[in-house]
């Protein structure tokens, strides 16, 4: 069954969702992130770009020649509904329950404090909880530089 991780209170939900996806890479991980639309995923990719000095997350559009073979893939048009490469690990950031999450080993859902945002959460945690998966959450509030 799918693990499903909350991060909630968090100010800047790309820059979690970069630290997440980078800590994923680096367990040797397969990464899909789910974006809303091309603007956010165009942010991921820069940020991942520069986050992280140090390291390096291979990263690419879900739509890329080389998206089968690179360990964390960008989609905002709905392409990991069909690709099989990347089950490892869902990265959602869009406001609705993604509709393939169980297929993936792991599904992370980030919470900002915004209102609307957590409210959209809430709608989500209840579909994962009604349908009999365990739910962990990570309180970000005291933990974020």
């Amino acid at each position: 069954m799918t693990q499903i991780d909350f991060y909630t209170h968090v100010g800047n939900k790309l820059n979690i969702a970069c630290r997440l996806a980078a800590k994923a890479h680096a367990q040797g991980l397969r990464v899909a992130v789910l974006c809303p639309d091309a603007a956010s995923a165009q942010a991921f990719d820069r940020l991942l770009w520069t986050s992280a000095p140090l390291t390096f997350v291979p990263h690419c559009s879900a739509t890329h020649a080389l998206a089968a073979r690179t360990p964390v893939v960008i989609d905002h048009e709905d392409i990991v509904t069909t690709d099989t490469t990347h089950d490892d690990v869902l990265l959602n950031l869009r406001d609705a329950w993604p509709p393939v999450f169980s297929r993936f080993q792991r599904l992370i859902e980030i919470v900002s404090d915004d209102e609307a945002d957590r409210s959209t959460a809430r709608t989500r945690f209840k579909f994962y909880r009604d349908r009999g998966y365990e739910i962990r959450t990570h309180d970000l509030s005291s933990a974020q530089a």
